[in-house]
């Protein structure tokens, strides 16, 4: 038995969007760890003996913290050989991702990484909604909501500055800070888009300008996991210009 982690990324939601390579990891796995994110289904790739184990995490609701997480994928893979730590989107886009390698690596503990397609990118795509589009945005920020003392992050303050797309991972908790930033800095009619369970069949989206986007998202009941688009780019999305128009309607 040779002690082994392998880090797959899952993708945004769809249990269709994983690698190929991330299939056969999974096919060849002792041990799944599988995250919160992680479509369920994709667990039938696995053997049907192998240890299937949620440790998801997700804001309020915390089954495994990291440091308990690490200690198992070392144990577990020293009990059982080949441990797979299926992690949504991509493991090394706020995915703690090169937490858990660095430390099973501590322990002589063989490592390889399987990139997942990046909930950053394929969620706005999902909604027609490209990240770059020329003309209207050269370029893209991807920033966490959540940041380790609970705090917005610096780079979103740079950010709001700037004319790319900004794409918040984990940031719906913190959607009025973040509209409210924008308006305070003069741009509260930038579009803005807010997708919850993106690639998934209960997907939910909302489009509207930052103005109104908190209105808009205690209106609809949208919920985490979701994911925040701003910039020129979200007036691609084919429900804008209506949206817009029966806001004008509304305030006359």
């Amino acid at each position: 038995m040779q002690p082994k982690l392998t880090l797959v990324g899952a993708g945004p939601g769809d249990g269709e969007l994983i690698t190929l390579k991330g299939i056969r990891a999974l096919r060849q796995a002792d041990v799944i760890l599988y995250d919160d994110l992680a479509n369920s289904s994709l667990l039938e790739y696995a053997p049907e003996q192998a240890l299937k184990m949620y440790v998801g995490k997700r804001a309020g609701k915390v089954s495994f913290n990291q440091d308990e997480i690490n200690t198992l994928i070392v144990r577990l893979a020293q009990e059982h050989g080949h441990v797979v730590r299926l992690k949504g989107g991509d493991p090394y886009v706020f995915g703690r991702g090169f937490e858990e390698f660095d430390y099973a690596r501590q322990y002589g503990i063989s490592c390889e990484v399987v990139p997942g397609v990046s909930s950053s990118i394929a969620v706005p795509a999902s909604q027609g909604i490209p990240v770059t589009s020329r003309g209207v945005s050269e370029s893209f920020w991807v920033i966490t909501g959540t940041t380790r003392n609970g705090e917005l992050s610096d780079d979103l303050r740079l950010a709001v500055q700037s004319k790319a797309t900004v794409v918040v991972l984990m940031g719906l908790g913190k959607v009025n800070e973040i509209c409210a930033m924008y308006c305070q800095a003069g741009r509260g009619h930038v579009p803005m888009a807010v997708v919850q369970n993106g690639t998934r069949l209960d997907e939910q989206c909302v489009v509207g300008q930052v103005w109104n986007i908190p209105q808009l998202v205690a209106e609809q009941g949208v919920g985490a996991p979701a994911v925040l688009i701003i910039g020129e780019v979200v007036s691609l999305h084919p429900s804008y210009l209506a949206e817009c128009l029966r806001n004008v309607s509304m305030a006359y």
